[in-house]
């Protein structure tokens, strides 16, 4: 039988400059008794009315993606989709039925128990809905907890703790216990304690969805600010399309446990694979998905002009345009221009809604 696709025709999972720093090649995750001699591959075996008569559920179902460093990559779906299951498979803390999971070129599922701790403690952070803080520690040393663990001298694990503290925004709150803060700023101790080991691959599993709408912008904010900042590599679970399109660089929609469209949230809202992702990208306005970089003219504006970066949704750069601004300078990663962004484009894409 085919195989449920995890791309779209034209979208290389792994496509970018070099090899990607994560990889999944053809991962599933079977729940039930004989999971794990069952064969996926077996002709008319893989679909879920084959997987439900042998009593097993397909949790992941044959996933192929490529996460790129430097780039914030988000899996989404409904209830019950996969998408929780998939990302704790890729740390292992779901051992995953077969398939292969590549960091940094290591096949995680060939590594021992003791080098999947190791490759944990000091090469991935994770965050978690809740926020799981340690009630009887202070700002300080819950921050510094993973870092205690590590077996790092208290002095060094106390300034390293003190610099996540004040890049999340809580410096003056060292000594503050979670009982004392709101549940944004425990919400940025949880993020600054992910942050202390240095992660090079950072996972977030709905992060902001145990907080009211206000805090949860907010925390998105925040959450963009840092990741212009450290330019980590980012796995980013969530079930909000509007929070996805907000962040991420690429999305993957999962569905009863497979990939069925992965690309930028342009691609999915203007050439959504079938009708399922176009059901779900139904209602978002196209000024939200719409980059800056894809409606931008070459050449530069007069110095005078206000920046926007490329990246930016033609949503948020349309309020630049007040007090009768004409055209926008386009600035890249690097703070350099690379275009420029007329008003009539804007409007453009405005009135497509």
């Amino acid at each position: 039988m085919t195989q449920p696709s995890s791309t779209t025709a034209t979208q290389d999972p792994s496509a970018g400059d070099g090899p990607p720093k994560l990889e999944c090649r053809s991962v599933w995750k079977l729940f039930g008794a004989g999971g794990e001699t069952y064969r996926v591959d077996a002709l008319d075996a893989a679909d879920n009315a084959a997987l439900a008569r042998a009593g097993l559920v397909g949790a992941v179902r044959n996933v192929n993606l490529g996460v790129r460093e430097g780039e914030i990559f988000v899996i989404m779906g409904l209830s019950g989709s996969g998408k929780s299951t998939l990302v704790r498979c890729l740390s292992r803390l779901v051992e995953p039925t077969s398939g292969e999971i590549l960091f940094n070129g290591e096949n995680l599922l060939d590594a021992s128990a003791k080098r999947m701790i190791e490759i944990r403690r000091h090469h991935m952070g994770m965050v978690f809905q809740h926020f799981a803080l340690l009630p009887h520690m202070s700002v300080l040393g819950n921050v510094a907890f993973p870092l205690e663990v590590q077996g790092v001298p208290r002095a060094e694990r106390e300034a390293r703790a003190r610099k996540m503290i004040e890049l999340v925004g809580l410096d003056g709150r060292e000594a503050f216990y979670p009982r004392e803060l709101s549940g944004g700023q425990q919400q940025r101790v949880g993020i600054a304690r992910s942050l202390a080991v240095e992660p090079e691959l950072w996972f977030l599993d709905e992060p902001f969805s145990a907080l009211d709408p206000l805090i949860r912008r907010e925390m998105q904010d925040e959450f963009i600010r840092l990741q212009s900042v450290l330019r980590k590599t980012i796995v980013f679970i969530t079930h909000d399309f509007d929070e996805a399109i907000r962040l991420a660089d690429r999305i993957a929609i999962m569905k009863d446990g497979a990939v069925v469209q992965t690309g930028t949230p342009e691609d999915l809202v203007l050439r959504p694979a079938d009708a399922y992702v176009a059901e779900f990208t139904r209602g978002v306005s196209r000024s939200k998905v719409v980059r800056v970089a894809s409606v931008m003219q070459p050449g530069e504006p007069s110095s005078a002009a206000p920046s926007v970066m490329e990246n930016v949704p033609v949503a948020e750069a349309a309020p630049l345009f007040a007090d009768g601004v004409q055209e926008l300078c386009v600035t890249g990663r690097d703070q350099r221009p690379v275009g420029r962004l007329s008003r009539q484009a804007v409007a453009d894409v405005m009135m497509l809604g």
